[in-house]
């Protein structure tokens, strides 16, 4: 009925039911009645008091109080150990990001230089890092598709991949230097940017595109640009 009508009310993909079904029979069950210290979980953690002996509300306040764990475990809504280590890591990077966006700005703050003329060396130092796109019709007439070379597919496969996330960096670099010069205006995109930038964080426009990295922008423009060199030496030097 809980499952069914409270929840089930609300959660319409029917996997997603079925897994609150299977959750709650851990929770709804003849043993739970009828077996002393029945567990809710594979620990001692959470054990049902026994009804004979406790009955009164003061006497059900003090086992909670005395037995159950101050902070709840991820035993409970039946995860891994590991889901509360990712559950504090988020936590933890979702404070550092929001603390660090309260640092000043200011030109005392940055030695003397403005935010604009920071935003504006690091757009130019990204740049200078990149190369140009990849030639796609010279690296097909030198790798064509071929059976006895499946290799050939991959390589003309990751060029426009990584062609793609080379012209939206790139593009977006561009634009911000125009923007900070007053020559283009400075659209959300390009705050949402600058923001990352000067914070040392890869933009989300660029995550979207991109391969998956935990790393500051700083050493993901570094192993950026270690990709894209490995790739035209495939197509300068045949497939490594």
């Amino acid at each position: 009925m809980v499952a069914e009508a409270n929840y089930g009310g609300r959660v319409t993909d029917p996997k997603d039911r079925r897994c609150i079904i299977t959750i709650l029979k851990d929770y709804y069950n003849a043993q739970l009645v009828n077996e002393p210290n029945y567990r809710l979980s594979g620990s001692s953690h959470y054990i049902m008091p026994n009804v004979e002996e406790i009955y009164k509300r003061d006497d059900f306040v003090n086992y909670i109080e005395s037995n159950l764990p101050f902070e709840d475990k991820t035993e409970i809504f039946g995860m891994h150990d590991n889901a509360e280590v990712t559950s504090a890591i988020n936590f933890t990077n979702e404070f550092l990001a929001a603390a660090l966006t309260q640092q000043p700005r200011s030109i005392a703050a940055t030695g003397g230089k403005t935010p604009d003329q920071i935003l504006d060396e690091t757009a130019t130092s990204i740049l200078n890092k990149l190369p140009a796109p990849f030639d796609t019709e010279a690296a097909s007439r030198k790798h064509p598709l071929k059976k006895e070379k499946s290799m050939n597919t991959v390589l003309q496969q990751e060029i426009l991949r990584f062609n793609k996330l080379l012209n939206l960096v790139r593009g977006h670099l561009k634009q911000l230097k125009q923007a900070i010069k007053g020559e283009v205006v400075m659209s959300p995109d390009l705050e949402i940017i600058s923001a990352a930038l000067f914070d040392n964080k890869i933009p989300e426009l660029w995550s979207k595109r991109s391969y998956p990295s935990m790393k500051p922008l700083a050493s993901y423009i570094v192993d950026f640009a270690a990709r894209l060199k490995f790739i035209q030496d495939w197509i300068d030097n045949d497939c490594p």
